[in-house]
């Protein structure tokens, strides 16, 4: 049986690119450009699946979707953007559409959703409207597409969340996204930084304590559980908990209740859990510093945030962004050069977005003139150190030596992680020098193309990122 699908994409060379793909999969493709042209073949013909762009040539594709569900309500959508930010993936989630891809996508993951689509015929859930005007994530690079996805996935559902970054990369941005996107918008939001509490006042501060529990206990207190019921309970840091902590925690996940110190009384806890960490936890569990069954309570859905290295194509977005932000604050109203953004991008930014704020901040504060230049950046802030880096100055060996310092991956994994660890740079320099051709790539590597391409979908690499801009 022959499958039919509408495409709805007003740059021809995509569409022409999309409909050779899926006729060769053996799908019957209709291709238009319009959203009028889209509601007239729906109303003469029935189609198994569609596809369809946002932003149309007579106006946004998903605004409409609701003349879609008319024609066809137990259709598919899968919904392809150039705007890719977290209010076009959450959009197209509150659309439920089947999937969402960003600009510009990888063609055999495209053409294996649409089999999915028509095989599995999803039912449609009930979702709330979102606040587009309160997104807190800043961003169109591939590097933070996946986040976006991520996110979409789990705001119809209380799957607990584990947020993974380095340090400053907005771990607590993406709880507050699922948070104020989600169901639990009304209830609270209630953020706990495990290092910053002492681990002697840990389990009082997340269970509450009942009056006489301990020396200093005056009075009953509510614990950050009870307090986020309803909501959602953000535990940041979570790699900082101390063992004994680590067991009560367990438990409240595995039955919902939580006792507080000094009580006899079990209390029930509607709460969603989001943790985060800049650790790496696998070696914690071989060391015995972290519990192995928390450890799979808590990861059921990981999200990780690249950091500011790997989306240099977001800084511009986020010194505009922070310059907007630093006069709110009352600080001088600035713009920024394009020189100046480049000089920008250059750096290396170990302490990820939240350095570049304050960077940003600072040039906002101490620029003499209304236009931040490059002269501006480098009287503001201080040049980064050459060959600073392990690679750069010692080789493989001392490169080596500090990732494992750092990672320490667990007994009967070093291979496979180092090999990872090393892939995606290596991978990235022959793009780089090939202009992102995977042809010569695989060439200069010395691979199969077929090869490459399998492992840059695995390591979320995306090619056309590194095409010259000349």
């Amino acid at each position: 049986m022959t499958h039919s699908v509408l495409l709805v994409e007003d740059d021809k060379g995509i569409a022409t690119v999309i409909t050779e793909a899926l006729r060769e999969e053996g799908f019957d493709v209709t291709a238009c450009e319009s959203i009028a042209r889209r509601d007239a073949l729906l109303a003469d013909g029935c189609f198994d699946v569609m596809l369809t762009d946002v932003i149309l040539e007579d106006g946004d594709g998903l605004a409409s979707i609701d003349t879609v569900r008319a024609y066809a309500p137990d259709m598919p959508v899968i919904v392809l953007s150039a705007q890719n930010t977290l209010d076009t993936a959450v959009r197209a989630s509150d659309s439920h559409a089947f999937e969402y891809f960003p600009k510009p996508f990888d063609l055999d993951e495209l053409t294996q959703a649409v089999r999915q689509a028509v095989a599995n015929r999803p039912s449609v859930s009930n979702g709330n409207e979102s606040d587009e005007g309160a997104l807190p994530l800043i961003g169109r690079s591939p590097a933070m597409q996946g986040v976006y996805r991520m996110i979409t996935r789990v705001l119809r559902n209380d799957l607990t969340v584990l947020v993974t970054g380095e340090s400053g990369t907005g771990k607590e941005l993406v709880a507050e996204a699922i948070h104020e996107l989600g169901a639990r918008k009304s209830g609270p939001f209630i953020a706990v930084n495990m290092a910053a509490i002492p681990h002697d006042l840990l389990e009082s501060e997340l269970f509450g304590h009942e009056r006489g529990a301990f020396t200093g206990a005056v009075s009953q207190q509510i614990g950050k559980f009870e307090q986020a019921n309803g909501g959602t309970l953000f535990l940041d840091e979570i790699g900082d908990m101390p063992a004994e902590a680590q067991t009560r925690l367990l438990r409240a996940l595995q039955s919902g209740r939580i006792r507080r110190v000094g009580g006899r009384q079990e209390i029930g806890v509607d709460v969603r859990i989001i943790a985060a960490t800049n650790r790496d936890l696998v070696p914690m569990i071989a060391d015995g510093r972290f519990r192995e069954d928390l450890y799979y309570r808590l990861n059921v859905v990981p999200i990780h945030l690249p950091p500011l290295r790997e989306r240099r194509e977001d800084i511009a977005a986020l010194v505009r962004h922070f310059l907007v932000q630093a006069a709110t604050e009352g600080l001088p109203r600035r713009q920024v050069g394009e020189d100046a953004i480049a000089l920008l991008a250059a750096r290396q930014w170990p302490g990820n977005v939240r350095e570049l704020r304050n960077v940003v901040f600072r040039l906002a504060l101490l620029a003499r003139d209304e236009v931040i230049d490059v002269t501006t950046v480098q009287d503001c802030v201080p040049a980064e150190a050459d060959g600073n880096t392990a690679s750069i100055r010692d080789g493989f060996e001392s490169a080596l030596t500090d990732w494992l310092s750092v990672h320490g991956p667990a007994r009967g994994t070093l291979y496979h992680a180092a090999l990872a660890s090393f892939e995606k740079p290596l991978f990235e320099h022959a793009l780089r020098e090939t202009d992102g051709n995977q042809l010569r790539a695989a060439q200069l590597l010395g691979i199969n193309r077929n090869t490459l391409r399998k492992r840059l979908s695995e390591l979320g690499i995306t090619p056309d990122s590194f095409t010259k801009r000349r």
